[in-house]
């Protein structure tokens, strides 16, 4: 995984060009623990004190994520083709009554449990199964179905990057949390003012060292975590836009290969299946 690569050559290059250019252990291990503390624990505090509880264990489960990656791969992409293929093609030979049973009880349809991860998923089959009722119930202006589902979309994302920039927040923070430790340091070291010199830079450079720990945590660490939580959360919503796009296309009265096609152009580059595999699928289901 890239970020325990990033984080071991981070951790290794920084404190090894430092001792490789002379600097001293010592004052860090010893300065480490108590700056860290103080750190750690004003930076854990305020992230307490501006966060609810619920919006806490999701910045948990956001830092899980950014370990684990994408939560949808090719296959998902793949998978999400084919099950609006299946529903687009079903609703334009049969008629919307045909879909009820499936977007009622999609648990129990036989077409949603061939695409158990996507099932799985509460706001993939809530986008699915409400936009079908909305068609239901004669909401088939593609303009104004693509504006709701759009504003859905939105709500949804904006929540989701909600942890993103509350770990941002914190290192935003930081570096000022950093001078606090620091400035702690320096009033210890001034109490001490009659001690001989070696000692005194002994305690100078202990109290620096909540300063280098603000910067460090922040930028090195915190940061990025921070940025690559936003970037998963980004890539994920692309199997939603593309369940958008198919949805539109189909209202807008396209063929269901047709509106597939659409929702497979707009697939990151990188998990975008090919035309002759989604058509190869598509063949497969009709012949099922």
């Amino acid at each position: 995984m890239t970020i325990i690569l990033g984080l071991a050559l981070v951790v290794g290059l920084v404190f090894g060009g430092f001792v490789l250019s002379g600097g001293k252990m010592g004052v860090l291990a010893h300065a480490l623990p108590f700056e860290g503390m103080m750190i750690g624990g004003a930076a854990l505090g305020s992230f307490i004190i501006a966060n609810s509880f619920g919006q806490i264990k999701r910045a948990g489960a956001g830092i899980i994520k950014v370990f684990r990656g994408t939560k949808w791969k090719t296959k998902d992409y793949g998978d999400a083709l084919n099950l609006m293929y299946e529903l687009s093609r079903l609703y334009r030979t049969k008629g919307i009554l045909a879909l009820d049973d499936h977007i009622e009880r999609p648990k129990e349809s036989e077409i949603f449990k061939r695409y158990p991860k996507l099932l799985g998923d509460h706001f993939v089959i809530e986008l699915i199964t409400d936009s079908f009722r909305m068609l239901s119930m004669q909401f088939d202006d593609q303009y104004q179905t693509e504006d709701v589902i759009n504003r859905k979309l939105k709500k949804h994302h904006h929540e989701a990057l909600a942890p993103a920039h509350a770990i941002q927040t914190v290192a935003d923070a930081l570096p000022a949390i950093g001078i606090v430790a620091a400035v702690l340091g320096v009033i210890k070291t001034m109490g001490s003012i009659d001690q001989p010199p070696e000692i005194l830079g002994e305690m100078i450079g202990g109290a620096l060292v909540g300063t280098f720990m603000g910067v460090f945590l922040a930028y090195c660490m915190v940061a990025p975590i921070s940025g690559r939580l936003s970037q998963i959360e980004n890539e994920d919503a692309s199997l939603y836009a593309v369940i958008r796009d198919i949805f539109v296309a189909m209202v807008a009265g396209h063929a269901p290969n047709i509106c597939v096609e659409i929702g497979r152009g707009n697939i990151p580059t990188a998990m975008q299946p090919d035309f002759y595999e989604v058509e190869k699928a598509q063949k497969a289901l009709v012949a099922a």
